[in-house]
């Protein structure tokens, strides 16, 4: 599959600065930032707990864009969890010389399914303080703003473009996970600039 928004930007990263510059993966469906009261096997460990093992183990890496929060929502952790979770990870790439690029986190207002855990408003308030959080605490070395791409700022939900056919779901949508289309505008919403060769290191 060659249509989530980290293709787009490899695409993107490769046209501009050639084959030197390499995208990995580390997401997990489901993933959280920090342990769930009872974690399930589905969405491995927290993301605080393997930073380790799954990032910083990494040779030659540079940067890190980082996408984590909403599935801690579901799980009804409270944000002040969360953030303390962003900044243990921040900390501990940056000390290893790592940029930290967060991405703003997409819509969860309209949420449907009950596999997705909190209702859409109450996960959706959430989000927005996740977000001032990213948006304004100075803790990351940049912002990706994919809610800013994606958002119908009159409904508050995804723009109805980004939500059929979502792949995560058997649901027509889940308002939760955009469709290719909009993971492609969120590919082309990283401002590709600080990953130009030899950018990337703090020291």
């Amino acid at each position: 599959m060659n249509d989530r928004w980290m293709n787009t930007l490899s695409r993107r990263l490769h046209n501009a600065y050639g084959k030197k510059v390499s995208i990995v993966n580390e997401a997990i469906g489901g993933n959280r930032v920090v342990n769930p009261v009872t974690p399930g096997a589905a969405s491995g460990p927290a993301a605080v707990d393997r930073l380790d093992r799954d990032v910083l183990a990494l040779s030659g890496l540079t940067d890190v864009i980082w996408l984590e929060g909403i599935n801690d929502l579901g799980g009804n952790h409270p944000t002040s969890d969360i953030i303390a979770g962003y900044r243990d990870v921040v900390t501990r790439l940056h000390n290893a010389g790592v940029n930290v690029y967060a991405g703003t986190i997409t819509s969860a207002l309209g949420i449907t399914g009950v596999d997705m855990g909190d209702n859409g408003p109450g996960r959706n308030a959430g989000r927005l303080v996740l977000n001032d959080f990213i948006r304004h605490s100075g803790l990351f070395d940049g912002v990706e703003d994919f809610d800013a791409a994606t958002l119908d700022p009159d409904t508050g939900n995804m723009r109805d473009v980004f939500l059929p056919n979502s792949q995560f779901t058997q649901l027509p949508w889940d308002y939760l996970h955009p469709n290719h289309a909009g993971y492609n505008a969120m590919g082309l919403a990283v401002d590709i600039t600080p990953f130009a060769q030899g950018h990337g290191r703090r020291r």
